[in-house]
Formats: C-alpha cells, structure tokens, sequence
C-alpha cells in the first residue's frame, strides 16, 4: 500500500513538474513575442516622431493633413504610454517576479496587438488622401510672408504722435549706435524683445530719422532678414538700396551671358561698393544665427574702418549676444503701465468720455493693457476695437479677449505675430512651451519646478556626457532667449529662478494646447469631454459637478486653487494609472492621509510634489513601490521620518522633506510632560466640541509632535540604505539627532549630491565627526545648509571646525548657529559664490579678512546677530567680486567702513533692524554702488545728507525704504 501510494506521489511530482516546466516554456515563448512586438511598436514610435516634426511645417496649411497629425499624436502618446507599461510591469521584474505578472503581461500583449492595427489603419487612411508628400525643411508658410507685411507696414503707419513710451528707448538706442563716432571698425547693435513689443518701430524711427541718421552716413539700406529670406534677392536688395540700382542693373547687364547669377558675384559686387563708404544697414527679424553669420561674411567688407553701423532686431537674446558684445545690446521693455494706458486712450479716441465714466473704467483699462502684457501692437490692435465699441462694452470685451483671439478677423494680426515665434520653435520646445498653459495667469513659475516637470514629462532627453537636469536648463534658457517668457526673479548670478508668461501669449497658448487636447483647464467650463485623450490636467480653484475624461490617459494634474469636486478621481486612484506628475503645491486646502494613502498604485509616477503644509502624519511605505519617481517634495509637511521603502527609490534625483513647526494649536513640543498632556486631551478631540475641519489638524499635529521624540528642529529622520540612491542630487532636511550614525556616514557615498541640507541640534560630538567625514568625500557638493536652530534656542556650530577639505565645487553656504570663529577651510572656498550666516556671533578681527579673501564671492548676508562686532570694515583690495551685502537686526553693529579699493564690483547694499549710529563711512569708495534700501526700524547716521551729497557719482539710485521685512527673510 505504501509502494503504491509513494508510486502515485511520483506520478503526480513528475506531472506537476513536467505541466511547469511546459508552463514556463510557454511563458517564456510568450515574453519573446512581447519583446518582439514591443521592438516594432518602438520603430514605429520613431517613424511617427519623425513625420511629427516634418508635418509642423504643412499642416498650418492643410487642414487635412492636420486632422491625421493629431490621430497620429495621439496614437504616438498611447504608444509611449505602452512601452512605459512593459517598462515597470515587466521589462524591469526579475524572472520569479515575471512570472507573477502574467496578467500584466497578457493585458500589454493585447494593448500591443491592437497598436499594430491602429498603426496599419492610421496608414492606410494616408492612401486615399495621399497626406504625406515630400517636405522640405525650406518650406515656409505664406503666411509668415503675410505677417512680415504686417509688421513692416505697421512699423511705418505708426505716426510719432503714437509712440508712447517710445523717447526714453530712442535716446538710450542712439547713444548705443553713437554716430559721431566716425570712424573706427563696424560696430553692431541689437535691439532685443519679443514679438509686437515695438523693436521693428523703434527702428524704423530711428532709421528715418535725417537728423538722427542719415546725415551722418553715405548710405543707408532696411534689410527684413526673416525666417523665409532669398539669400540672393536680399543681396540684390542691399546693392540697390546702398550701391543706388545703376549699380545692380549695370551688375546684372555684365552677368547677362552667364548662365546663372551666383551668390558670390552679388556679394563681390557689394563688398568692392561698400569697401570705402560709411554705411549704416538695417537688418530687422533676425531668427538665427546661420543667417548672421552668412550675411556677415559675405556682404560686408573686412577692413572698412570708417565707423559704419548694423543694427539689427531679434527676439533671441542668445542670436544678439553672437552678433555683438552685451554692452551693445538693447532690451526693449514693454510699456509702463501709465504709457500703456495712454497709448490705450489715444488709439480709441474717446480719452475725454473714458475719463468722465468715473475709477471702474480705470481699473478696466489697466486690466486690458495688462492682458495686452502691454505690448504697443497688441495695445494698438486692441484700441481698434474698441474705438468701434461702446465705452461700457469694454468690460465685457476683457473678459471674451482670450476667445476673440481665435474667432475675432481684427485680432488675426496679433494673434499671428504672437504665433510666429511659437511656429519657429524648434520640435523638442514646443511641447515645453506649451506645458506652460498649466499654470494660472500672472503666475511665478519656478525654474527647478518647470525644469523636473519638463522632464518627469519626457519632454528632455540626455545627451552624451550632459546631465539631464543641465539639458532641461537649455531648454529654459532658449525659451528666455527667444523671448517667449520673461524673467521675474533672477539671482546674484545673474541665473534666473523664475518666470511669467506674457497674458497674451498665456492666453494664446491656452488655445493651441485646447486644439491639440493638450491641456484641459477647468476655468475653460468643459463639464463632458468623453471623446478626447486629454493627457494633462489642471485646477484653477473652480468647482465643477461632472467631469468625464478618460483620466486612464492623464499624466499629469495639477491644482492650484480648491479641492476639484467629484466625479473627478482622488489624486491616488487606479484610473490614473498612467499618472507620471502630481503637483499639488498651490492647493488651498489641506491633504489628509486618505488622499495619499493608494499613492503605491502610481507606477509611472516621477514627480511627486505635495509640500506646503498637509495634514499628512507618515510617509507611507506603498511609496517605495513608485520605482520611477525622480523628484519627492513634502516640505511643510506633517513628518517626523521617512519610511525604510525610501531607499527602494532607485530613480529618485531629488528628495526634499522637511517638518511643519508651526502648530496652530500646540506651538512647542518639547519635553514628555507636554506630550502626556495632549495624550490626555485626545480623547475631547472626538467630542462635538471640535469641528471636523479642526479635528483633522488637531489628529495630524497631535500625532506629529508625539513622532518627533521631542524634537523641535523642521530635520526627519532618515532610514538606512540611502546610500542606494546613487542618482540623489538633492536631500533636505536630515534630523542629525533622530538619524543613526550608520546613516550619517552612507551620506558621504552619494556621490551625485549636489545640495545638501541638514538640522544639527542636538546630535551626538560622534555624529558631528561622522559628518564631517562624509561632507569631505561629497566631491559634487555645490549647496551646504546647516541649521542648529530648534524652536527655543540655538545650538552651536563650532564643530564645523574639524573639517579638513571641504567639498571643491561649493558654491552655496548657509549656516545657522554658533560659531565664534570663522572655522579654517572658509579660506579654501574659492569658488564659493554665496555665503548666509546667522546667529553665528562672529566678532571682529579674522572673520573680514577670511571672507574677503574669497575671489568669487558675490552675496554676503549676516543675520541676527552673525556679527558682534561694533564695527564691519571692508578692507583694501578685499572682496574683489561682492555685489551685495546684506545685514539684518546686527544688534552691536554701529559702523560699516569702507576702504579704498575695496569691493569694486558692490551694487547694492540692505540694511534691516540695524541702527548705524556712526553711519557708513567711505561709501565713495564704491564706484559700481546703485542701491542702498534701509528697512524695519533701521536707520544709519546722516544717511540723507549720503544720499544728496553725491559721494557716489556713478550711483543711479539710492533710496531709503521703511516698510516691513519681506516675507522670505522672516524668521532667518
């Protein structure tokens, strides 16, 4: 019996295994189909890719061929939105943990095989219609000829009576071109700004001017070099207009029994003709710097020595600073608001009624010239239409402009000349520039945000040897260059931090990303949209009942505003499985647990931005699940540690978290006593007593404040295994005290990081060392914060001191706490750019002289209390590149002095809470010096005698300013 048994036990093994080994065949034979089918979808996408870009330049015109590029983009999205899938569900599992996603494979195989025949029948509807037909890259729409015209006859209807604002730009630009200078090599000038600001009428009023211009040259010509110029026609244009057209039909006649006219012949022509004059050319729409070099070599001679001029206008600041040296560039600014408003008035001709309907009407034109992003030929086309309308239609009128743009033929114009530096944009900007349509109007885009967005989106791609984060900042810098938006908030190095879209151009490309089913915004009142893929979403504070999307689509949703109301999906469900961006920084309500806590079914996840104080209490683990996430921002938040799964983050670039301090209803947590007492009172939280919008904070700081152990810094705790977060650039703030030695040291093996930020207060003299140790091994290391400051007092820094080699590349340093003496290695600093001490108490003696030893410093800021002595002397020969120096609330500070030779580069200096009893001696010494702003109680000794006495004759302004600190100072 017991043979038999085993016997039959035998038979039924050898079938199981025999059924899985053949299982494990066919699993195997079936995951080398999918790679198959996956490598063809993968050659399609390209193909598809490639007739994307070729297709930008027809389908303005064909209205056919770009109803099949949007099939084709769309199916281009779902495409990639597959090869993603395969990416996370299979490609990127181990072979037990394939054959655990059998489903998973099963369902992409299907998704895959109905591709196939969307790619076949999205073919052969090409066949009928025969939509694509050879494209040549120097094709250019007509309607770029068109706009040309319009620019240029609207460059030369304007009459000077209706250049508002327009003195002040003409007398700085004459000063640049500076004709009396009459002799010297060619000089080159250029006139910088986006579309419609006026740089084509600028120009052209200068250019006729006799008294300005033409009496001082021999020659003059107006070259419109734009996107679509005929090298040899703008050749024959120049020797008509500088050389007289005797010259060009006398060339023409000699040429005659040539078979055909060569460049060069042209060019020869116009370099012997212009070789002895003094000449002064125009070259109005720059678009690349191709075209400047060509014009530049071969119609202007070399050795012409007689102080001629080219002026030329772009929109592309990188074009201007290759054509010239940035002294000689101008950039057009628009309109102040006053000029905006005047020339507003003007065009309508009904100023004298405006002015009696009372201060509404006001505010309403300012809003107008504001939507205008007060560009004269916006304001000017504007003022058309309204110069047809009634005075109390005009309100009505703003709010309808951004759809009159699309529908209004008197707004054509101007929607066209907007347009055009968008239709130039080359392919990879494009989707860039459009994503910008997300974000509400007037809004400040931060650069960091915009840049990891761009590329969790896929939008920038890595190149050889470049980071992709230096990639993604090209990119914003070109849209900079080209004038497509406009810097806000730029730093002492002049890089910028943040930026606005122009409400003209928002609202412009509002509309193209509509038509594209790019973007939907709520504000847009679409309450069903069943049929469309909509890949991005954003919020702007409405609240709408029904919104029917495929969300199985969206890869990003953004909120700025209220909580979206239902059937909308929760920022975590299964439908937005395809999710790659949520960013819900702007919200103006509080997260709860609930809304994050499905976060693990993100898979595709890579930028997670939940920062600004959310009631979340924990970091839950389901997020070491989103193996693609590259950027986790939770400042503000209700944290007191990050979860172990953190290190399964492989693919993470930037982790900042931080903890939120300041309790609405327990303001200082610091000793057990405190904490029993809230233990005791959590059960009254449950009562009718507290609302339930309270109940939830009460819950979050309540269980927060217990977490922290007590600790009163905004540093969490970091887990082990951090140290496997090898592509990790960013991480703040690390709680030394709360984080294991064991971890402390694993910092020092990031070998990618470049800004770090810790919270020191309290930790261990081991864990001093520990990091110590690991801040010399962090050879990328650019930005070091260090904060020993808890909620009541300051800790010290001093052990800062231990230190041997810091990090070479630091270019950032912000310390808060004590020092007493300025550790050694400050004097090793030498490519540090900005320094931020506080509470340092630093006295007088070595600190000045170690600081102003540094070459390349160019911000210095010493707050409460960082410096304690009575006097803060700028030595001879020291700070060689400081251009501001701000103090705030220095109590002991009674004097700033300033040696001869000291700091030449010092722009601006700021002064809060000081009082300056002795005042600032020796401010002639500073010869670059421009501002001076004293604020929140402080004052400095004969400040306004300084002021009018003219100590600084190249200082264009000084000013006091009392008012408050502003905002992002306080507390530091």
């Amino acid at each position: 019996m017991a043979e038999t048994v085993v016997s039959m036990a035998r038979v039924l093994v050898g079938s199981a295994v025999s059924k899985a080994a053949s299982a494990a065949a066919d699993e195997a034979s079936l995951l080398l189909g999918v790679q198959k089918e996956i490598w063809y979808i993968k050659d399609e996408l390209k193909t598809i890719q490639a007739f994307l870009r070729a297709a930008e330049v027809e389908k303005k015109k064909d209205e056919l061929l770009k109803v099949w590029a949007e099939q084709v983009q769309d199916l281009s999205y779902d495409i990639e939105d597959c090869l993603d899938e395969f990416k996370v569900h299979v490609k990127s599992q181990s072979l037990s943990g394939q054959l655990l996603k059998l489903g998973d494979r099963h369902r992409i195989a299907v998704r895959i095989r109905n591709l196939k025949s969307r790619v076949e029948e999205v073919s052969n509807r090409n066949t009928p219609y025969s939509l694509i037909k050879p494209i040549s890259s120097n094709i250019t729409d007509e309607r770029d000829f068109y706009m040309e015209d319009i620019r240029n006859q609207s460059a030369n209807n304007i009459n000077e009576s209706e250049l508002v604002g327009f003195a002040a730009p003409k007398k700085e630009l004459l000063k640049l071109i500076d004709v009396s200078s009459d002799d010297g090599r060619t000089k080159v000038i250029c006139v910088v700004g986006m579309g419609g600001l006026g740089k084509t009428t600028l120009a052209r009023k200068i250019y006729e001017s006799k008294a300005d211009i033409l009496n001082y040259f021999s020659c003059c010509a107006w070259i419109t070099v734009s996107q679509s110029f005929d090298r040899k026609e703008v050749l024959k244009d120049m020797i008509r207009q500088l050389l007289g057209a005797d010259s060009l039909d006398k060339l023409l006649k000699d040429l005659q029994g040539k078979l055909l006219v060569q460049v060069q012949h042209l060019a020869d022509c116009l370099v012997h003709g212009l070789k002895d004059k003094r000449y002064f050319v125009v070259l109005d729409d720059l678009w690349s710097i191709e075209a400047w070099n060509w014009i530049n070599d071969i119609a202007f001679p070399r050795n012409n020595n007689r102080g001629s001029r080219i002026l030329v206008t772009t929109r592309d600041a990188g074009l201007a600073e290759g054509c010239t040296s940035e002294p000689l560039i101008y950039h057009l600014e628009p309109l102040k608001i006053d000029d905006a408003v005047h020339l507003l008035l003007r065009k309508t001709n009904k100023g004298q009624q405006v002015m009696e309907t009372g201060e509404n009407m006001n505010n309403i034109m300012t809003k107008l010239v504001k939507k205008c992003g007060c560009l004269p030929l916006a304001i000017l086309t504007v003022g058309g239409i309204l110069a047809t309308k009634k005075i109390a239609e005009w309100g009505k009128f703003h709010e309808e402009l951004p759809s009159e743009l699309e529908s209004n033929p008197g707004l054509e114009a101007m929607r066209r000349i907007v347009t055009l530096s968008y239709n130039h944009l080359p392919s990879q900007l494009k989707p860039c520039f459009l994503y910008l349509s997300i974000f509400p109007e007037d809004f400040e885009i931060q650069r960091r945000r915009l840049v990891d967005r761009w590329i969790a989106e896929g939008f920038v791609k890595a190149r050889d040897v470049v980071n992709i984060e230096d990639v993604g900042n090209s990119y914003f810098n070109e849209l900079i260059n080209r004038s497509m938006i406009e810097l806000s908030v730029v730093n002492i190095e002049g890089r910028v931090k943040k930026c606005r879209v122009h409400d003209i151009m928002r609202d412009i490309i509002v509309s193209i990303s509509r038509q594209q089913n790019f973007v939907l915004l709520t504000k847009d009142n679409v309450t069903s949209v069943e049929e469309e893929n909509i890949r991005h979403v954003a919020f702007h504070g409405n609240k709408f009942s029904e919104i029917c999307l495929d969300w199985n689509s969206v890869r990003s949703m953004s909120v700025f505003g209220d909580r979206p109301m239902e059937p909308a999906p929760s920022f975590c469900s299964p439908q937005l499985k395809m999710l790659r961006v949520l960013d819900l920084v702007d919200v103006k309500f509080r997260l709860t647990q609930k809304d994050v806590k499905n976060i693990g079914l993100l898979h595709h996840m890579k930028y997670l931005n939940i920062s600004g104080g959310s009631y979340n209490f924990a970091l839950l683990r389901s997020i070491g699940k989103l193996q693609c996430l590259q950027t986790l921002d939770m400042r503000e938040a209700n944290i007191s540690a990050l979860t172990t799964a953190i290190a399964d983050l492989r693919s993470l670039r930037s982790l900042r978290c931080s903890k939120r301090l300041d309790y609405g209803y327990f303001n200082l947590i610091d000793n057990p006593k405190g904490c029993l007492t809230i233990t005791m009172c959590f059960p009254m939280i449950f009562t009718t007593l507290v609302s339930f919008s309270d109940r939830a904070n009460l819950i979050a700081e309540t269980r927060m404040a217990c977490s922290t152990r007590w600790s009163d810094t905004k540093g969490v705790r970091v887990p082990r295994g951090i140290n496997s977060l090898k592509k990790l650039q960013i991480l703040e703030v690390v709680d030394m005290k709360g984080t294991g030695k064991e971890v402390i040291e694993e910092l020092g093996e990031l070998s990618q990081l470049r800004k770090l930020g810790v919270a020191s207060k309290g930790a261990s003299e081991n864990k001093y060392k520990i990091f110590c140790a690991a801040i010399e091994k962090l050879s990328s290391l650019q930005s070091l914060y260090v904060d020993a400051e808890g909620s009541s007092d300051v800790g010290t820094l001093e052990w800062l001191d231990s230190i041997c080699s810091p990090a070479p590349l630091l270019r950032s340093l912000k310390l808060n706490g004590s020092l007493s003496d300025l550790p050694n290695w400050f004097g090793n600093l030498k490519q540090l750019v900005k320094m931020q001490l506080s509470r340092s108490t630093l006295k007088e003696g070595k600190t000045m002289e170690i600081l102003g030893a540094l070459p390349n410093l160019m911000l210095l800021r010493l707050y409460r209390n960082a410096y304690v002595g009575e006097k803060l002397v700028f030595r001879r020969e020291a700070f060689p590149n400081l251009k501001e120096i701000d103090i705030y609330f220095l109590k002991q500070l009674r004097e700033m002095r300033f040696e001869e030779g000291t700091a030449p580069q010092m722009g601006s200096i700021e002064i809060y809470g000081c009082q300056l009893k002795s005042g600032i001696v020796g401010m002639k010494h500073l010869p670059s010096l421009k501002t001076i702003v004293v604020q929140d109680d402080g004052d400095v000794a004969n400040f306004d005698l300084l002021r009018g006495s003219g100590c600084t004759p190249k200082s264009s302004f000084i000013a006091s300013v009392k008012g408050p600190m502003p905002q992002d100072l306080k507390g530091n």
